[in-house]
């Protein structure tokens, strides 16, 4: 938590759940992977919090933007982002939504079908476009799933329809994973890029571009790479597979920016013993799956929680959502320890959640509104 959170929440005491972000906090995070990044062209992930606030800051700054629906595209476009700063990254998209976005302007899509390619020939003729190859995502703590990318070898016959529609083949992309651990994987999917370049480069398509997605950790309770180390991981893989002649490199980081930027805020509505022997005490939250936290799914991501009595004695603990459904449950299997003084009403701090929280919270599940949001 940075300072300024911390006399926010002592001053304006909000009503729970809250998420805070620091934009000062934000703003470091991007200057920090800019010069770790400093051959790549930086596309924020707006999915990974879409706050105006956010937008324009990186829009100050110079940032780009990878948008995942004509949504996001109309809300950067409506603030003053250009559109050749947008690329519209989804490789799942209605043909009416390309039009659209085609018609704004937009001229970088991304694919990963021939289905999708025709009907980009159809809705935006012309158009640079990349296809996007499938990684595993071993070594993520938040691996994606097959349904993005198509597997690497067909990648050049992709990319050489594309030029028979009358697109523009520009490039490939991957993604590691989220909150990628491992910085081999980089290795692989550049040299998985390289080998595509020269395929295709021998039939006359000049690819120019290697979107590398995103990946960059924030702050949870294991430790991750520095995002120093995930730059020479890609600098080195990007020297090895493709020599002195460096393809333009896009990089398209979410949760690394805003991510340890912002802290959620909670309050305990009720601490349960559910046996006469004792056991795991049930601490219930005022926010849960529902309610901007959804990537505790397989507990995948694990927040670092902060909590009054720190310095005293601690027990385990089972904890879960305010909602009326059993899937409401945060964490059962991955060992939290909360402390035994804590009690009904007591405020939590849920660390590092500036990414992905508020951009999931449902819409009136429950009748619960969505997550309250202030950026200071």
């Amino acid at each position: 938590m940075t300072d300024r959170i911390f006399r926010f929440l002592d001053e304006n005491r909000p009503e729970t759940p809250c998420l805070i972000v620091d934009l000062d906090a934000v703003e470091n995070n991007y200057r920090r992977l800019q010069a770790a990044l400093s051959d790549a062209r930086i596309y924020y992930a707006v999915k990974a919090n879409p706050a105006p606030e956010i937008l324009r800051l990186l829009q100050r700054m110079g940032a780009c933007f990878d948008a995942a629906s004509i949504f996001e595209i109309e809300q950067c476009l409506d603030i003053g982002i250009a559109p050749d700063d947008i690329s519209f990254g989804n490789t799942i998209k209605k043909e009416t939504h390309m039009a659209q976005a085609f018609g704004r302007g937009i001229r970088l899509f991304a694919f990963d079908s021939e289905a999708e390619l025709e009907k980009l020939a159809r809705a935006a003729p012309g158009a640079r476009v990349y296809c996007r190859f499938f990684m595993t995502g071993e070594g993520a703590d938040w691996p994606l799933s097959e349904k993005f990318g198509c597997d690497s070898e067909l990648v050049p016959y992709l990319l050489r329809r594309a030029r028979e529609l009358g697109l523009v083949p520009y490039g490939v992309s991957f993604h590691v994973g989220s909150q990628q651990r491992g910085l081999d994987q980089w290795d692989i999917a550049l040299a998985k890029s390289a080998a595509i370049f020269e395929i295709t480069a021998a039939e006359g398509i000049d690819l120019k571009m290697v979107n590398i997605g995103g990946g960059f950790p924030s702050k949870y309770r294991s430790p991750t790479p520095s995002i120093e180390s995930h730059s020479a991981a890609i600098t080195e893989g990007m020297t090895r597979n493709f020599g002195n002649a460096l393809p333009e490199i896009i990089a398209e980081p979410g949760r690394y920016i805003p991510g340890d930027a912002g802290v959620i805020q909670a309050e305990i509505v009720l601490i349960a013993n559910k046996s006469r022997m004792g056991g795991r005490r049930w601490v219930y939250l005022d926010i849960g799956r529902f309610g901007g936290l959804p990537e505790v799914m397989d507990e995948a991501i694990q927040y670092r929680i902060r909590t009054p009595y720190m310095d005293g004695d601690s027990g385990p603990v089972i904890i879960a959502g305010p909602t009326c459904d059993e899937a409401d449950v945060l964490y059962q299997n991955a060992d939290y320890q909360l402390p035994l003084a804590l009690k009904t009403g007591d405020k939590i701090e849920i660390l590092s959640t500036g990414a992905y929280t508020a951009s999931y919270s449902a819409v009136g599940f429950n009748g619960f509104p969505p997550l309250r949001e202030y950026y200071i």
